[in-house]
């Protein structure tokens, strides 16, 4: 499942940047008010940024696998100039493939969020409020691809990148094993983000952005945070518009198979009371997780947010389906080739032969196997059985979903709009073509950041596509239309990201048509 590849590729200049965090050319430290206190940033490229702003208390001791409870506040300015150390987490696998260092991390501070902003006014600049992937047991807000400074600088926005809770810490479903008092247990990394988005309805207007008009985005497991928010109902009126990159409203667990999860974490922890429980050593819980991922697969994401009947009360796409959520402006889409990401690095996922093609096909079309295989070789007549395999994951972890989630809005005749990304990178001799996480320093645009080139090439058609697509951000941020026309269940109008960007009508339709009646993706 979504990892970030992008991050590892940018670990060389990670330095750099820190660095310069601190720098002496940064001698201006603007001050704001914050409703715990002052903190004070820098001024870098005329953008002020401020980093590691806590937005809730310390999750240890009593506070661990419980909601997230309110900062205290702080008598003397806090300095907000470099990035709090992360939440805890395991190496990932594809970054420690690509010999990344290690993240550091620390349970105590690791809630806090980073502001970037055109201007410390009262301006009200549209907030976007990025909410980082990487399955939900990886990745930062800090993570330097998600520098939010060019969005302020070309869309004079304010943008606030967030860390929530992952893994074990953020989706131990306890409250059947130790009783009421860790109720909403399961989605304590969803109620951080929500956490972090009370923040930015409370604080925002200090930093020059209008609480009235923030955009939630994110990638992967962040979108899949992005589209579970949308059908959560204390999240309601905390966002005004949303962006869901490569992922959707449809990965939750049941609160049976979260407690089941939680109880082998906790085994493997020698965990038996919660007095253990709050006491228990990062590196022992850690090391149980490792071994629970270990036994389910990385592709089963165990850990992520739980139908709990706390926060959430259903399944957030039946929740949107059925019109219980806000009417927001959304904007989803993917890349074309999401899984081969997963395939080239081997994730778990090894050499694939045919027999395993029938398996997928079969565990989602039953007795239409054949009918369905019959259009994807048909429609890719020179494929390999891993391309097969590749195309056919693709859209069942990703396309289809985001798709019905598309559908639902549309159904509710809220405004959404869909993109696919295809543009091939050549890197990796072409192996990778418009793999998960691609899209990412194109609407970042982030492509001369250090070590990017490892992942897109260095082709000059690239800065056209980033161009188009940090505009198209901008615009729905601003306005809620990112420039294309508005998918419909008749049209399903699609706006194409390549070097060439034509309106889709309907993309792949025939092998979309051949999910419409499995409900189990």
């Amino acid at each position: 499942m979504p990892l970030s590849l992008l991050v590892s590729a940018l670990q060389d200049g990670k330095g750099k940047e820190q660095e310069h965090l601190v720098g002496e050319s940064d001698s201006v430290e603007p001050i704001v008010d914050t409703t715990a206190g002052k903190v004070s940033g820098l001024l870098r490229e005329d953008i002020y940024q401020f980093f590691g702003i806590p937005f809730a208390a310390p999750p240890v001791g009593p506070n661990r696998f419980r909601a997230p409870k309110p900062v205290a506040t702080f008598e003397h300015v806090r300095p907000a100039t470099k990035p709090s150390p992360v939440a805890p987490q395991l190496e990932s696998p594809l970054e420690q493939s690509l010999g990344a260092p290690p993240l550091e991390f620390d349970e105590a501070t690791c809630l806090t969020l980073n502001v970037y902003s055109p201007g410390l006014d009262d301006a009200k600049r549209p907030v976007m409020v990025w909410i980082h992937g990487g399955a939900f047991v990886n990745g930062a807000g800090s993570s330097p691809i998600y520098d939010g400074t060019r969005f302020a600088q070309h869309g004079d926005v304010v943008v606030v990148t967030i860390n929530y809770r992952l893994g074990a810490f953020g989706f131990l479903c306890l409250e059947d094993i130790f009783g009421e008092e860790f109720a909403g247990s399961g989605n304590a990394g969803l109620l951080d983000q929500i956490a972090a988005l009370e923040w930015v309805r409370d604080n925002i207007a200090n930093f020059g952005g209008d609480p009235n008009q923030v955009t939630i985005f994110g990638e992967s497991a962040g979108a899949m945070s992005v589209g579970t928010l949308l059908g959560t109902p204390k999240a309601q009126g905390l966002f005004h518009r949303a962006i869901v990159q490569s992922g959707s409203a449809s990965f939750t667990s049941s609160r049976e198979e979260a407690t089941e999860t939680a109880r082998r974490v906790l085994e493997g922890a020698s965990i038996t009371t919660v007095a253990e429980l709050e006491a228990a050593p990062v590196d022992a819980i850690l090391e149980s997780q490792k071994d629970v991922l270990a036994r389910y697969g990385r592709a089963k994401m165990p850990f992520m947010p739980v139908v709990d009947g706390t926060v959430l009360t259903e399944s957030p796409l039946a929740a949107i389906a059925a019109g219980k959520t806000g009417d927001v402006p959304v904007m989803v889409g993917t890349t074309a080739d999401e899984m081969t990401l997963f395939h080239v690095f081997d994730l778990g996922v090894g050499e694939i032969d045919f027999d395993e093609v029938i398996a997928l096909m079969r565990s989602v079309f039953a007795d239409k196997t054949e009918d369905a295989l019959a259009t994807y070789q048909a429609n890719r007549p020179d494929a390999s059985t891993s391309e097969l395999y590749t195309a056919i994951a693709t859209d069942r972890v990703f396309r289809i979903p985001a798709i019905r989630l598309a559908e639902a809005e549309a159904k509710n005749n809220h405004p959404v709009f869909m993109y696919l990304f295809t543009w091939p990178t050549p890197a990796f001799d072409g192996a990778l073509r418009s793999c998960h996480a691609l899209e990412l320093p194109f609407m970042w645009d982030a492509l001369d950041r250090p070590g990017l080139s490892v992942i897109t090439g260095d082709g000059p058609e690239r800065q056209d596509i980033a161009d188009a697509m940090h505009a198209a951000w901008i615009a729905f941020a601003r306005t809620g239309n990112p420039g294309w026309d508005v998918y419909d269940l008749d049209r399903r109008a699609t706006q194409q990201f390549d070097v060439e960007r034509p309106l889709l009508l309907d993309p792949m339709g025939d092998e979309r048509e051949l999910w419409t009646t499995n409900a189990e993706v």
